[in-house]
């Protein structure tokens, strides 16, 4: 659970459980000293308007209690096993555990993910950390991380991919492993699931794929912080050449928290030709920018449509790339056109980037000028605040 740092907190913390009338649905408290308090509620996912109101009654309930000066209820699930899942387990190796689909977060990854935890300089085991970002959804983002994943796998490095697009997480599918899921090593890390050469870990594997996810800002930014820090990427002596996260669409909380608190070493940008997602491809370059996050480039994919005669029929639109590319100083690292082995392979498991032909030619071009581009970059400095006489 959460624990005040102060007495008057750990007071506060006991007056507002005694208020709800401690019940088992409260999973944890956060009570800051300024009097805003943060409630972790273990909602029923088959009965989310009884949830949802509970939620609300419980900020009632806690912003009734005299020292509350703010109160915000998050959603999370438990997902009890049918016994249609009561078959025994594999022999698992001496000091492993295998998680089970629908395990909550630990207490710890919960604290490490509220508001105001300060990033890491590195993380231990990862050399560098790539996002791919597309700021709008439906353009191929997934797509592109995980074949740029496999592109560098098979280029010889060791490659990690942390799918963190909680609501949509699509890695599983891509890379053939939806029925896995990963162990616990001995030191009580995630150990993550192997295809292709890739090291990957989502919340695909640790969640009912029927079940919908009502988890809230923090707790969202708590499951990612939990598969990054908590995870047996590498070691100091072994570590991962490159960790690619493939973040979810927009640029809210999560994206924002990635950029701010993850020691990213650079991005790439994800869009399609036309200027609906070019507009948004400028939202995610200008908080990229302000969270001093290098960008190293932009991709376009959907390029174009090419008939069986040769003929490029740019479905849509022609040259958007480019000109978003020239408008932000970036290189177009890529042109990706729709081809029917990038989409298969994504529905089969099997990345086009992991096998033969045009297509995995492009990604590892693509892979190719990212690489030397990580390699030429000068990370910048986080930004700080100077205060002036």
């Amino acid at each position: 659970m959460f624990r005040g740092k102060s007495r008057q907190t750990d007071k506060l913390d006991t007056r507002i459980r005694e208020a709800l009338g401690n019940p088992e649905w409260l999973q944890g408290i956060a009570v800051k000293p300024d009097g805003a308090v943060t409630l972790v509620i273990d909602a029923d996912p088959n009965a989310l308007d009884a949830s949802e109101a509970l939620r609300v009654e419980a900020e009632a309930r806690a912003m009734n209690v005299k020292g509350v000066t703010s109160a915000r209820a998050m959603l999370t699930a438990e997902r009890t096993p049918s016994s249609a899942h009561t078959h025994s387990e594999p022999q698992q190796r001496p000091g492993t555990q295998r998680v089970r689909k629908g395990a909550r977060l630990s207490d710890e990854a919960i604290s490490q993910g509220q508001p105001g935890t300060p990033a890491t300089d590195r993380i231990p085991g990862i050399s560098r950390i790539l996002v791919v970002a597309s700021a709008k959804g439906g353009v191929g983002k997934s797509t592109v991380a995980v074949n740029l994943a496999a592109a560098f796998a098979k280029q010889g490095l060791r490659t990690g991919l942390l799918d963190a697009d909680i609501y949509g997480p699509s890695a599983p599918t891509m890379l053939g492993t939806s029925g896995e899921a990963p162990q616990t090593n001995a030191d009580g890390n995630l150990v993550p699931v192997k295809a292709h050469g890739i090291d990957s870990l989502s919340i695909g594997y640790l969640s009912d794929p029927d079940a919908p996810m009502i988890w809230r800002g923090p707790i969202v930014m708590s499951a990612i912080t939990q598969m990054l820090n908590d995870a047996a990427w590498g070691t100091p002596d072994d570590p991962l050449d490159l960790l690619i996260i493939d973040t979810p669409p927009g640029t809210g909380d999560a994206q924002l928290t990635i950029a701010q608190r993850v020691p990213v070493t650079a991005a790439v940008l994800v869009t399609t030709p036309q200027e609906v997602a070019l507009a948004d491809v400028r939202r995610g370059a200008a908080m990229f920018s302000k969270t001093a996050v290098p960008v190293l480039g932009v991709i376009e994919t959907m390029s174009w449509f090419e008939d069986p005669t040769g003929a490029r029929h740019y479905l849509m639109g022609e040259g958007g790339g480019q000109k978003i590319a020239d408008a932000l100083g970036l290189p177009l690292l890529g042109q990706l056109p729709m081809l029917s082995e990038i989409r298969e392979g994504g529905d089969s498991g099997k990345p086009a980037a992991a096998g033969n032909g045009s297509a995995a030619n492009l990604f590892h071009e693509i892979a190719r000028s990212v690489a030397l581009n990580l390699d030429s970059l000068q990370t910048k400095a986080p930004p700080r605040i100077i205060f002036e006489d």
